[in-house]
């Protein structure tokens, strides 16, 4: 007579239970770069009201200079410091707090005004720490 399998056998069991603690040793950290990387994008998001005044003004003027005088950047939200220069440069902070980023990175975007159609053209760059390029956006990596 034959007898009908009914289950899993516990090699098998264990074979997939240590499939898929591989699995999730490897996707946690890759994961939590992901939010990092969420979190780092709405800094960016909250500098660009200062990036339309500085640019307003330099557009204006017609010069960089004292674009960014009166701007003043309010610890909020992921935002943990930050400041604008009378140049237009702006730089936001944010820390390691879990209730912003989750690391410490700064992003600085500077301004250049093209003299030929008067555009404010942006770079942006991270600050000291040379592991907050992986949490930036592309545009601010090199």
């Amino acid at each position: 007579m034959k007898q009908v399998q009914k289950g899993f056998t516990l090699i098998e069991l264990m074979i997939v239970v240590a499939i898929i603690g591989i699995l999730a040793a490897l996707a946690l950290p890759t994961y939590r770069d992901y939010m990092i990387r969420a979190r780092v994008s709405e800094l960016v998001l909250q500098a660009s009201g200062f990036k339309t005044s500085v640019a307003e003004a330099a557009q204006s003027n017609a010069t960089l200079t004292n674009s960014g005088v009166g701007l003043t950047v309010t610890v909020s939200g992921r935002v943990a410091g930050g400041s604008v220069t009378d140049n237009g440069v702006i730089t936001i902070a944010g820390s390691g707090a879990a209730t912003s980023v989750g690391t410490v990175v700064t992003i600085i975007l500077t301004p250049r005004l093209d003299p030929a159609d008067g555009k404010v053209i942006w770079s942006c760059k991270v600050g000291a720490l040379a592991t907050q390029g992986r949490y930036v956006p592309a545009e601010c990596r090199h």
